[in-house]
């Protein structure tokens, strides 16, 4: 008996069943193609944010500083350490840290001061390119600085008012002077956003009184797809008696969520295609009760339970492979329109972020293999066992029973 060529005979007889049962697995692997195709794209986004915005790949600091972020736990060779890492193909700058108090008018605020080095930190992060408003450092204006969004709205300043710090330098002596906001930051991440406070490296070393040293090194690699742990231990033997981290390390939250994004996704594909397996046993249960005479006398020809187990099954089998091709159509259809254009959260989420990281407001899909490839297996799974108490029901069917059945 050619059970595929009257499996398909079935499937075209019953058609409005068909259909509906159809249409519903389509819409359901059409939604779950789109919804992990987001999910891609805002895991990516997220690691694309920790990486590029601020963290870099990796981080050298002095053994104990980030324990302890000590003025004078340094890096003694930072300037020598950024050459040779710069020889060896990667991207890097130094970084100084202090604290201190802002203020402006009647208001302060503790803040995090940073010094960059303006030559090399715009080949490392794209924080530059992140500005709501002014312009980003120059070494022609020493005493313009750049502050975090919540930082000037503490503060109360825009662009080109007046700030003064206030702090204590390296030498024990008070740090303090007077600077003009050159630029406002967008949404970098909780901590720079509420304190941050960026000025040129040399800017930073005259009011701290830091001739050389730095307390950070961030790097990144001039290949974002070579391998990571790779480049953390090859920066780690280049820099010797130091402490090396990699951005996974240095944002560990954020690391767990990319890592569990899998599991997340099939998580909510299962709990979805729940909802499509009761359309699938409850048309097919349908449909074999309609049919109980029917099999009943297949049986008494001499077909076998197998093979009537075997037409149930591709019956569903064939809805479901049309349902799979249509639904990955669409749904591959309607992600790389968000692909493109992405969806606008800024009225709702302007400056939304998890683990410390800033969430672009703009959501985007990233197309993957993984997001058309998991959800079509699981449409088959999901269908393949719903379907097993119906064709049980059609195989283990007595003809006598069947063929006087009302």
């Amino acid at each position: 008996m050619r059970l595929m060529t009257l499996a398909a005979r079935n499937v075209v007889r019953n058609w409005r069943r068909s259909i509906v049962t159809t249409g519903a697995m389509a819409f359901a692997a059409a939604i779950m193609i789109l919804f992990a195709s987001l999910m891609a794209g805002l895991l990516r986004d997220s690691e694309r944010n920790a990486v590029t915005m601020n963290l870099g790949d990796l981080q050298i600091h002095a053994s104990g500083y980030r324990d302890d972020p000590d003025l004078y736990k340094r890096i003694d060779d930072a300037q020598q350490l950024v050459a040779r890492l710069q020889q060896q193909g990667f991207h890097a700058s130094q970084r100084l840290y202090g604290f201190g108090l802002a203020a402006a008018g009647t208001t302060s605020a503790g803040v995090q001061l940073r010094g960059v080095d303006i030559d090399n930190e715009n080949s490392v992060t794209q924080m530059h390119r992140h500005l709501v408003a002014g312009e980003w450092l120059t070494e022609t204006d020493p005493h313009g600085v750049i502050i975090g969004r919540k930082l000037a709205r503490s503060l109360g300043v825009r662009t080109g008012d007046e700030i003064i710090f206030v702090g204590q330098a390296s030498d024990g002596s008070m740090a303090n002077d007077l600077y003009r906001v050159r630029g406002i930051l967008k949404s970098i991440g909780e901590e720079v956003d509420r304190a941050g406070l960026f000025m040129t490296l040399d800017a930073f070393r005259q009011l701290m009184v830091l001739p050389d040293g730095a307390h950070e090194i961030a790097v990144l690699r001039a290949n974002p797809d070579s391998d990571l742990d790779l480049a953390l231990h090859t920066v780690t033997a280049l820099a010797p008696g130091y402490e090396t981290l990699d951005w996974r390390q240095l944002s560990p939250v954020v690391a767990r969520i990319l890592e569990m994004a899998d599991v997340q996704t099939i998580v909510m594909v299962i709990i979805t295609y729940i909802a499509v397996a009761t359309i699938v046993l409850n048309a097919m249960l349908m449909s074999v009760f309609e049919r109980i005479q029917e099999f009943g006398v297949m049986k008494a020809v001499g077909v076998t339970p197998w093979q009537i187990f075997g037409l149930v099954y591709l019956e569903t089998l064939w809805q479901t492979a049309t349902a799979a091709t249509g639904g990955s159509v669409i749904g591959y259809a309607i992600a790389v329109y968000y692909q493109t254009h992405g969806i606008d959260l800024s009225n709702i989420a302007s400056s939304a972020s998890f683990g410390g990281i800033a969430l672009d407001p703009l959501w985007r899909a990233y197309i993957t293999a993984d997001s058309i490839v998991i959800p079509v297996l699981f449409l088959f799974l999901i269908a393949g066992l719903a379907v097993i108490y119906p064709a049980l029901k059609a195989a283990l069917i007595r003809p006598v029973s069947a063929i006087h059945h009302r």
